[in-house]
């Protein structure tokens, strides 16, 4: 008998029979191109119906020339996409999943363009975007028509490639939402102003869908309960929608989720990070059960079974969003079914490899499992042609990730840590202010390691002696880096410590700190947070254009948010030059003039990390294969080491 008793029975949805309450939520993988369906998004999405996934529901699909958002987005405005669209649909239904089409038009919400050049958006009336700084065209009763066709069209060639239905777009600001909301939608005709008015756009889209489809097709609504912003979409409203729609009797399922694209402040909502509590959308959705009779999906955050379980017991939802949850462990579906929960590699939504590379134009992956996004090239395992025996020196993610994948292979793997504890900067990285949930990820390699047989020696280091003594044919240098310490004038008698001096509790720090932070990253946005709450005046000095700007935006805002609520001022350009004393020296890293702060107690270096290679010197003629990988290479983050990890494990 299953744990999971609600999250493993099935549901009825429209024509189709869902065979469990796991759903994979519409992501933009940038797997597609020129409009088209891959081999490599298949790949992508069949590996989640393999794991176990009840329904798929695919990335958006463009319902007319004026949706291209991205320069990778799917398209269904031609006949051309259904070959591709079949064969994904075929990958899907192979594995007993169900699969849907997201059906797409962003209005004003609008990334890039193909070639560049600044983008003309429509939407229902001229009022500008504050995220993407778009002034929309006001959208002609011509073109709605237009739009309005392109869905059914669009839904049409989803049905005769074999989808069991579709998805339509009404959330996060996009075109349908814009109309919905009345401080997006000024216009004075039959399509703005009262609620059946601002309603009615989406009404001809669903009703142009059914006409366009059978019966036995499932058509569902994406839709946002709450924007988290000042110009927000009222929630009554959205209930007072969705009960009109219910009534219409076209739409079989609402999935319901949170944030806009809007503005920054809601657009953190779209994918939120660990700052947020797990399952927070599932009382909005229960609210919305109230209220309609169709089934109820919500997203955000449910990244294991339990709190999947529980939003499902409580009746709040009918169907639980997981998809970075399957993002991290495409098998989760399967292993909670079989009740092997400790095998389950959670989720910590650090939003940098999935969502995060979609904002820089890279197909999405994880941190924790590199394979994800590259199931065609990393997601095979070879076979060993000779077992060897192979040292891995350092046990932060990039040594355990090696460890585990060389020993599933077949090899002796004998995994050596100097600390009395595995992790390396993971273990830091989880004492900051609110992320203590990236410690997940020491936990998931430990017991990927464990599964594979991996044998790990704790405070013991690895010397060329050892190396030889043991009779290893490979090394695999892993022992990471230290905090870098940068040359400056002075400094002799003032205070200074580094970060993870201050986050171990090596170094106390006095009331008035300043932080300079060359990375630009969380680490110095979380120290500021830290050092606020602990009493003290904090100032944040970024060697860059932004705090945080070298981290995904979603992550940067909630962090730059909280900072502002407490008081920290951020100084940005700010290129550490020297001390003297309570003084600290910075230069304007544009203008090269001084910048000046008086009456610091601690100087809170965040410079960065200095490779630790000295073993890799010990072992320059080593008779025996060498590979040096994560920050013993060039200190970078945990996705390069566990990329890099995986990479030579495939190799050796």
């Amino acid at each position: 008998m299953t744990t999971f008793p609600n999250l493993f029975s099935s549901l009825k949805i429209g024509g189709m029979e869902v065979r469990n309450r796991i759903l994979s939520t519409g992501h933009d993988t940038v797997m597609a191109h020129d409009g088209h369906v891959t081999e490599r998004l298949i790949a992508y999405q069949e590996a989640r119906a393999k794991g176990g996934a009840g329904l798929i529901v695919v990335q958006v699909s463009g319902v007319h020339e004026t949706a291209r958002y991205t320069s990778h987005i799917l398209m269904a405005t031609s006949d051309d996409a259904i070959p591709g669209y079949r064969a994904l649909a075929d990958a899907v239904h192979r594995h007993g999943a169900k699969i849907c089409g997201q059906l797409f038009h962003p209005g004003r919400e609008i990334m890039e363009t193909q070639d560049g050049t600044a983008p003309v958006a429509y939407a229902p009336s001229a009022v500008p975007n504050s995220r993407f700084h778009v002034m929309p065209v006001p959208l002609s009763r011509r073109m709605l028509r237009e739009i309005v066709a392109g869905y059914g069209a669009a839904a049409a060639r989803l049905m005769a490639a074999g989808f069991d239905g579709c998805e339509i777009v009404a959330s996060h600001g996009y075109l349908p939402a814009q109309f919905l909301n009345p401080n997006v939608n000024l216009r004075d005709d039959e399509y703005g102003g009262s609620v059946e008015n601002r309603l009615r756009f989406l009404r001809e889209i669903a009703a142009e869908i059914r006409a366009r489809t059978g019966p036995g097709f499932a058509i569902g609504l994406r839709i946002t309960g709450e924007e988290h912003d000042s110009q927000t979409l009222d929630t009554n409203e959205v209930l007072t929608f969705c009960r009109m729609l219910d009534e219409d009797g076209v739409i079989d399922y609402f999935s319901v989720v949170a944030g806009t694209s809007a503005s920054l402040k809601g657009a953190v909502h779209i994918v939120p990070p660990m700052y947020f509590e797990g399952g927070y959308s599932a009382p909005f959705a229960a609210a919305m059960k109230a209220v309609v009779r169709k089934p109820v999906f919500v997203a955000g955050r449910i990244n294991q079974p339990q709190i999947a379980e529980q939003v499902l017991a409580s009746g709040q939802a009918d169907m639980c969003g997981m998809t970075r949850a399957m993002i991290c462990d495409p098998e989760m579906p399967q292993k909670a079914a079989e009740g092997r929960l400790d095998d389950i590699r959670a989720c910590i939504a650090c939003n940098q490899a999935c969502i995060g590379h979609f904002h820089k134009g890279y197909p999405i992956s994880c941190i924790q499992h590199p394979e994800t996004g590259r199931e065609l090239t990393l997601g095979i395992r070879p076979p060993i042609e000779r077992r060897k025996r192979i040292i891995v020196a350092g046990g932060g993610p990039a040594g355990m990730k090696a460890a585990a994948v060389l020993a599933e292979r077949g090899h002796e793997v004998f995994l050596h840590e100097a600390d009395a504890q595995l992790g390396g900067q993971a273990r830091v990285a989880q004492l900051l202010p609110g992320r203590a949930e990236f410690g997940g990820i020491i936990t998931n390699l430990e017991r990927e390691m464990e599964l594979a047989g991996v044998k790990v020696h704790k405070r013991s280091p690895v010397s060329r002696a050892m190396v030889e003594a043991a009779g290893a044919d490979a090394v695999v240098v892993a022992t990471g880096g230290k905090p870098h310490r940068p040359p400056m004038e002075g400094g002799e008698d003032t205070h200074v410590v580094d970060a993870v001096q201050v986050l171990t509790g090596m170094a106390n720090v006095g009331s008035s700190v300043l932080i300079a932070d060359w990375r630009a990253d969380w680490i110095g946005l979380g120290l500021a947070e830290k050092l606020a709450r602990d009493g003290c005046q904090v100032r944040l000095c970024v060697e860059g254009v932004a705090a945080g700007e070298t981290i995904h935006g979603y992550v940067r805002d909630a962090m730059v948010a909280a900072l502002h609520r407490l008081g920290v001022e951020i100084t940005t350009y700010a290129r550490l030059y020297g001390a003297d004393g309570s003084t600290i020296y910075m230069e304007h890293a544009a203008s090269g003039e001084p910048m000046i702060f008086e009456g610091i107690d601690t100087l809170v270096l965040s410079q960065g990390f200095d490779r630790v290679a000295g073993l890799e010197t010990e072992l320059e003629d080593f008779a025996g294969e060498v590979h040096v990988i994560g920050d013993a290479l060039t200190p970078r983050t945990a996705e390069e080491a566990v990329l890099e990890g995986l990479k030579v494990g495939l190799l050796l």
